[in-house]
């Protein structure tokens, strides 16, 4: 993905003239104790999908692919919630791109479409198919694959070659596996994977059922223990949390680097402006299960949670403390209402594309040319998080917190480089 920064120095300033170091502290605790709970509902909605693909891969029917699928579709909901913890904390963006990447290749994976094409100069391994493929060449090197296994996902297939776009682990590898290709183009529905690709015997469909199988164990496997360890860089002990703790100002640098970025560059820019820009269907995030809208909604939720010091667990408990919202309002309490406001419009927003979609307006059908509903729709989500941003860097200004660097997107920054 092609992005630019909004400010391009790393951090210098002071945290000049703000609250006192205790108090920031406390946000700074705050935090950290969202992102232990957050990343730990994303643990157990993982570990809930492990079991639901066990039972598919068990015994494979309509009911156990469709329970699968529901579990899925679950854990997205608490970690997207945690993508305002990237771009501003290094140790989650070391690991995200293992989780979390997107768009892939799927032909890596599995089988594809006719018309999904071969193997291009950019990236010779995007119809390798490696469920079909127990050998194959890799940079010179023959690849035993006989077994497929979380180190194989990890170690071998995961940007092969070099290529981002070779995702063979985390929530989207899992989700081209449940869902298979989404072939409608602008069209209703999403992938619909047989539950028979699953089937042993004759009764397999698609070709090596039992790979497979051993595919989506293996990297839902992955999915659980990546989960895990992040799970405890947040705790107590844990790397994530010492690092936050270790320079207040850096550490504030931290919280509004993440909402900023997530706010602007990826979801606003890569994330929907780009896939509108485009009117390319497979710019969805979830493209197989047509679950973006969910995606979009609830990086808004995360944001707007961690601004107020304030998570909802999946449980319906609330982690909660002293906030940047706090800090915000001692020093300037209007630029905190706004604040407020902008991250309530921006929720508003992408969820009035969430209720769309629910209704039946799935977000594909939104990117389709001409669709003066869908850009509308699509287009209030990127003005309400374009203004969050802009008032995010307000606050930033006001706690005197320089060169905070912002991700940005040529989709919003510099629209012609995107048809170059």
């Amino acid at each position: 993905m092609i992005r630019t920064l909004l400010a391009g120095t790393a951090l210098t300033a002071a945290f000049a003239g703000a609250a006192p170091a205790q108090e920031a502290s406390a946000v700074l605790d705050t935090y950290a104790d969202i992102a232990a709970a957050n990343y730990a509902d994303s643990l157990a909605a993982a570990q809930a999908l492990q079991q639901a693909t066990a039972a598919l891969i068990a015994a494979p029917s309509d009911a156990t692919l469709a329970a699968a699928r529901n579990a899925w579709l679950a854990a997205r909901v608490p970690y997207q919630q945690t993508e305002v913890f990237r771009f501003g904390n290094p140790i989650v963006d070391d690991w995200e791109g293992g989780v979390n990447a997107w768009p892939l290749d799927e032909g890596l994976i599995d089988y594809v479409d006719g018309g999904y094409g071969g193997p291009t100069d950019e990236n010779q391994l995007a119809a390798l198919n490696v469920i079909a493929n127990p050998t194959f060449p890799l940079s010179g090197t023959e690849i035993d694959a006989t077994a497929i296994t979380p180190a194989l996902l990890r170690d071998t297939l995961h940007e092969a070659g070099g290529v981002e776009a070779n995702v063979a682990t985390g929530y989207h590898a899992i989700e081209f596996l449940l869902w298979g290709q989404d072939l409608n183009g602008h069209g209703d529905g999403a992938g619909a994977r047989p539950a028979t690709d699953f089937a042993r015997g004759a009764a397999c469909t698609g070709g090596h059922c039992d790979r497979r199988a051993a595919y989506l164990a293996a990297a839902t496997d992955l999915l659980v223990s990546d989960l895990d360890w992040m799970v405890a860089q947040w705790g107590d002990d844990g790397a994530a949390r010492a690092a936050l703790m270790a320079d207040e100002t850096a550490g504030l640098a931290a919280i509004l680097t993440g909402m900023g970025s997530l706010s602007y560059g990826e979801t606003a820019g890569e994330r929907m402006r780009l896939g509108l820009m485009l009117n390319d269907p497979e710019e969805e995030h979830s493209c197989f299960a047509d679950n973006t809208h969910n995606d979009h909604f609830y990086n808004g939720v995360g944001i707007r949670s961690v601004y107020l010091g304030s998570y909802t667990r999946t449980d319906g408990t609330t982690v909660s403390g002293p906030s940047l919202s706090d800090l915000v309002a001692a020093k300037d309490p209007a630029l905190d209402a706004e604040m407020r406001a902008r991250l309530t419009d921006a929720v508003l927003a992408l969820g009035r594309i969430k209720t769309a979609a629910e209704a039946g307006f799935a977000y594909d059908e939104m990117l389709a040319p001409g669709n003066a509903g869908g850009e509308a729709l699509i287009m209030g989500g990127v003005d309400g998080l374009i203004a969050q941003t802009r008032s995010i860097e307000r606050v930033i200004a006001a706690l005197g917190l320089d060169g905070i660097a912002i991700e940005g997107s040529d989709s919003l920054d510099n629209p012609d480089a995107v048809f170059q």
